[in-house]
């Protein structure tokens, strides 16, 4: 049997070395929750062995019933007949399967039929669901959506909607992007109209590249306030699915073949108002983005699991010259990268989980319990995850792009061949690090971050920890402070230039040598925990002081008087 939870030893270490204990007791409001609901956690123990039973159930169900049907769902697909969009058979049971397991509302709250689950948690199911079927996790990955309606909706919406998505009888889609808007939302010109005698909001207009589009329930960014051009004019609506909402077409893509992304036509649609009015993209949107960032970022690292997985089984099966390939040093070596940066991805992305859980909690806290302490925290951890989010979004999904590259490279030809899992998870990932804020837009979201030092104390605290320690940890750690000097350097070097565009310019060197820095690190911490990990982190940490340094080069010797000349190189 095939479980993708207990066979993932890199999984299993995460969650029993999350440093997690004011999350959880924070989340299930000081274990309170189990004088009201039987099946909540007495305490902190009992709520990580809740969380570690039930990603079994979700790892099983990976393993055994979406992995298996995978291929079939890639090759046949959903149907479209008639503006109507029918998901492949498989893809309804695997569905059917997750909802009949209780895990279709889980980070929604008890009284709504939800887990209380923390995202991290949450965030480790749709890993597992990726790594089965990447497209799958486009389906169960829209959770966001419920959190959204839970976070922001008036609590008639609350009761109306949250139990149905909780048992999975509703589905939903994010209807943000336009046709000529793509990731810039405050062009987007979709118009919400309320009637002055009822009250009630009706929406006109175009949306395209919807993941989902078909789905029952829709949140959707529109114009509410006329006569506006840019993103204050914007409020978040609610409506279901009817007939004058017209999915017109379903996108042709390179992957992700099980779920439809559609273009959608508004009609005089009926819909209500979610939160207040002119918020839609300057709260909800931009909350909605921290789930979405960590939700891809997962997406991206189960599909480097599996195309990892896949080879390293084939290169010790395949024989070449009297042995398998993987006992040659330059197979060795890219599965060795491979694992490096996979097992940092997956570092990283827990981290930010861990932050991005902090932030909801601490936030939603000062509402309720505005003291200094709090309010302080809230504001940390808001900062924290503004940079973490992107960052992790960036690493994972182009490393994920690069290890499913190494993985066909392994292969050889028959990686290139539809008959191998190789080529799909290469076509699957490829849209991991465009969608949802593509890579480039992550390091302009990060920058501000890096340049107003939010991880500094994060940093230092990790450095002092692991040198204290000693032995190989500290004479690694010894490695990321000399390139921490010289990225400090380097930030300050930008920050003293005071040009734009420079400044915009080096965003991708500084963000990805700020990354290098902080997982070198966490990576160090973990190894202390379990010294087998030592030579993980090592490899990632010599692998990147390259990376660091040819960065690091290109920012300090910059010369804003070339960035025009630079520019002309692409009308030569």
């Amino acid at each position: 049997m095939s479980n993708f939870y207990t066979d993932n030893a890199d999984l299993v270490f995460t969650l029993k070395n999350l440093d997690f204990e004011e999350v959880v007791t924070l989340r299930e409001n000081g274990f309170k929750e189990a004088d009201k609901w039987d099946y909540a956690p007495t305490d902190y123990a009992d709520a990580m062995d809740n969380y570690d039973r039930v990603l079994a159930v979700v790892g099983e169900i990976a393993g055994e019933r979406i992995a298996p049907r995978s291929r079939q769902v890639d090759e046949e697909g959903p149907r479209f007949e008639n503006n109507t969009v029918t998901y492949h058979p498989l893809t309804v049971q695997n569905l059917k399967d997750l909802a009949d397991a209780g895990v279709m509302g889980v980070m929604l709250a008890r009284e709504y039929g939800g887990l209380n689950f923390p995202n991290t948690v949450y965030t480790m199911m749709t890993e597992m669901v990726s790594r089965a079927d990447a497209s799958l996790q486009n389906l169960f990955g829209l959770q966001d959506i419920a959190e959204t309606i839970s976070e922001f909706g008036d609590e008639d919406q609350k009761r109306r909607y949250l139990p149905r998505f909780a048992t999975g009888e509703a589905d939903g889609a994010m209807d943000l992007t336009e046709p000529d808007s793509g990731s810039d939302l405050q062009s987007v010109r979709l118009k919400a109209t309320q009637d002055p005698e009822t009250g009630k909001w009706y929406l006109n207009g175009m949306k395209r590249f919807i993941t989902n589009g078909c789905a029952k329930v829709h949140l959707v960014l529109a114009r509410s306030e006329a006569g506006t051009s840019d993103g204050r004019g914007l409020s978040m609506f609610i409506c279901e699915k009817t007939p004058e909402l017209v999915v017109r077409r379903v996108e042709h893509k390179l992957g992700i073949h099980g779920v439809a992304t559609v273009e959608l036509q508004y009609n005089n649609v009926p819909a209500e108002l979610c939160g207040q009015r002119r918020r839609g993209l300057t709260r909800y949107v931009m909350s909605l983005m921290n789930g979405a960032r960590v939700a891809i970022s997962a997406q991206a690292v189960g599909i480097a699991e599996a195309s990892y997985r896949e080879a390293k089984k084939y290169a010790s099966e395949r024989e070449q010259f009297k042995q398998s390939i993987d006992k040659f040093p330059a197979i060795y070596d890219m599965l060795a990268r491979m694992k490096a940066k996979l097992t940092a991805a997956r570092t990283l992305l827990y981290e930010t989980t861990k932050s991005v859980d902090l932030r909801f909690l601490y936030n939603h806290l000062a509402e309720s319990a505005p003291t200094a302490e709090v309010q302080e925290k809230a504001k940390y951890y808001t900062r924290l995850a503004a940079i973490l989010t992107p960052m992790s979004k960036a690493y994972s999904t182009e490393s994920a792009n690069k290890i499913c590259y190494d993985c066909i490279q392994i292969h050889g030809g028959t990686g290139y061949m539809h008959d191998f899992d190789a080529e799909r998870y290469y076509r699957d990932v490829r849209i991991t690090n465009i969608y949802e804020g593509t890579t480039q837009l992550q390091h302009v979201a990060a920058i501000g971050g890096v340049m107003q030092r939010t991880l500094d104390k994060e940093i230092t605290t990790l450095m002092e920890k692991i040198k204290a320690a000693g032995g190989e940890a500290a004479a690694l750690a010894e490695k990321v402070a000399a390139m921490y000097e010289k990225h400090l350097a380097a930030v300050k070097f930008v920050a003293d230039k005071k040009d734009a565009a420079y400044h915009d310019l080096r965003a991708k060197n500084l963000v990805e040598n700020e990354t290098f820095i902080f997982v070198g690190l966490l990576m160090l911490r973990d190894a202390l925990k379990d010294n087998r990990r030592m030579v993980l982190a090592e490899r990632f940490i010599m692998d990147s002081i390259h990376e660091f340094d040819c960065n690091y080069g290109a920012i300090v010797s910059g010369d804003t008087s070339t960035i025009e000349r630079h520019r002309d190189v692409i009308d030569y």
